[in-house]
């Protein structure tokens, strides 16, 4: 007869280093801050399971509301859920407390551009930007020249992934669904004001 194998209990309890301290100065910072109530989250899960981008996420979007209920941003420093995040509203609508979960991720991809780091997704970064140029210069967005820019700063100009963004910009331009020239906007004052904003140099 095989002898049962059992884990020492020294194994089974984790040194101090392992274990997590939940403190509450970060999580009332992100509250204050950002205007998101995060310790109204109770865990159902229910963002994570109706959120569409989570099969490019390292973590689900309720362990990034837990990581800043236990006061872990280094756990968030340098994820891709908060770049990859597509601002749906789908979590926001299922939470029984309305948790602001797309107002969170943006608040932490602010924390870390304000820090100076890298972002886990440098590309997303990068098509905030141009999209945030493209409205400061004409007040609304022209596909052509924000896909145009994209693929230059971030090298996809050449290759199978520049050959299907030519051929579905084809497909577009025929079906009507994007203008060949950018559209002029009459009232431009706001652009202005626009400029003037924070965050009008990022």
């Amino acid at each position: 007869m095989a002898e049962q194998q059992t884990v020492p209990a020294a194994e089974a309890t984790p040194t101090p280093d392992q274990m997590i301290v939940p403190t509450s100065d970060f999580r009332r910072r992100v509250e204050a801050e950002s205007k998101v109530k995060v310790g109204a989250c109770y865990g159902c899960k229910k963002c994570s399971n109706g959120c569409p981008v989570t099969f490019a996420m390292d973590y689900h979007p309720y362990q990034v509301v837990r990581y800043v209920q236990l006061g872990l941003p280094e756990r968030l420093e340098n994820s891709k859920t908060i770049w990859v995040c597509a601002s749906c509203q789908t979590c926001l609508t299922r939470c029984p407390n309305e948790v602001d979960l797309p107002r969170l991720m943006d608040y932490l991809k602010e924390t870390v551009v304000k820090q100076g780091r890298d972002p886990a997704e440098k590309r997303t970064r990068l098509f905030h930007q141009l999209f945030l140029r493209e409205v400061k210069a004409r007040g609304r967005v022209f596909e052509g020249s924000l896909m145009a820019r994209y693929m230059l700063k971030s090298g996809g100009m050449f290759g199978s992934e520049a050959f299907k963004n030519a051929k579905l910009g084809l497909a577009m331009l025929r079906r009507g669904r994007m203008k060949l020239l950018p559209a002029g906007t009459k009232d431009r004052r706001w652009i202005k004001d626009l400029k003037k904003g924070p965050g009008g140099d990022r």
